[in-house]
């Protein structure tokens, strides 16, 4: 039985009421902009709380602007495979996440700048399944994937089976390994130096894809943890490179994983926390599969 996610179209909240007769032009011309901002960033915030936890990036081209990599002396830089060895490690390591099998996880949305707050709620399954659902501004975004066929829903665009760059990304991201699995879908690994990343040093790591695309990775240099992730998401609109700040990591039975997700791109900035997580919960495949259309 699929879990109760059902899709809730626009009805209120500053969107467009269609009910309503001879509304002043400036007036609709206002609520439709208003109601496209939310269907813009709620795709966004879908795209990226699939991925919350699937730490590792996809591909990267034109990233936020950010301060330079401090170059180190080469024989004072770790390897770039002793720094993915100490980030598995620092996680739990990989026989502590071989254990667990289904996550669910819940939490919260704001956009500051839009005064906008949400929810999202968030199944994966091993080996490959997915199923993100947003709700933002009364409309309610979803994003799945089966192992096979990634899929999304949402007011904008309705019901559709995702296709090249976008559905490369969905699946990747439903790896629910992926962190421990970061090797299989690079072919080179850099270190570049290291860079300050709030009160953190961080090592700074090139990653070329197996697509020929750069990612780059920023690493603790004390902890060993993912600090940063420069990613670009494909969605119908359009590639939107996103700036990923992780922090608050909690031990989750066994293993650690990043609470707070803060997101900024050039066309908004917002932050995913999340409240629960729960591991090896009974989940259907069914609730991952694309839905009829109704």
């Amino acid at each position: 039985m699929r879990p109760t996610f059902t899709g809730r179209h626009v009805a209120a909240g500053g969107f467009q009421n269609r009910s309503a007769n001879k509304l002043p032009r400036r007036k609709v011309s206002k609520m439709t902009f208003n109601k496209m901002r939310v269907f813009g960033a709620g795709i966004a915030i879908l795209a990226v709380s699939f991925a919350a936890f699937a730490q590792a990036p996809a591909t990267t081209t034109q990233a936020p602007a950010t301060a330079p990599a401090v170059t180190s002396p080469a024989a004072t830089l770790p390897s770039a495979d002793q720094i993915l060895d100490k980030y598995i490690a620092a996680i739990g390591g990989e026989a502590a996440w071989h254990k667990l099998n289904s996550r669910v996880s819940k939490g919260t949305i704001e956009i500051p700048a839009m005064s906008l707050s949400g929810t999202v709620e968030v199944h994966d399954k091993a080996p490959d399944s997915s199923l993100a659902v947003v709700s933002l501004g009364g409309a309610t975004f979803q994003r799945g994937c089966d192992g096979t066929t990634a899929w999304s829903d949402d007011p904008q665009n309705g019901l559709r089976t995702l296709s090249g760059a976008e559905a490369e990304d969905s699946k990747r991201q439903a790896d629910f390994y992926h962190q421990i699995n970061m090797r299989k879908y690079y072919s080179s690994w850099r270190v570049t130096g290291t860079e300050k990343i709030g009160d953190h040093d961080a090592y700074v790591v090139e990653a070329t894809s197996l697509a020929g695309d750069v990612d780059k990775m920023y690493f603790d240099t004390q902890s060993g943890l993912m600090l940063r992730a420069i990613t670009t998401l494909h969605t119908a609109q359009g590639a939107a490179v996103i700036q990923s700040e992780l922090s608050d990591y909690r031990d989750t039975d066994g293993i650690k994983l990043p609470f707070s997700v803060h997101q900024s791109s050039a066309q908004t900035e917002y932050t995913i926390t999340f409240s629960e997580v729960h591991h090896n919960v009974d989940l259907s495949d069914g609730q991952f599969s694309k839905p009829a259309a109704q």
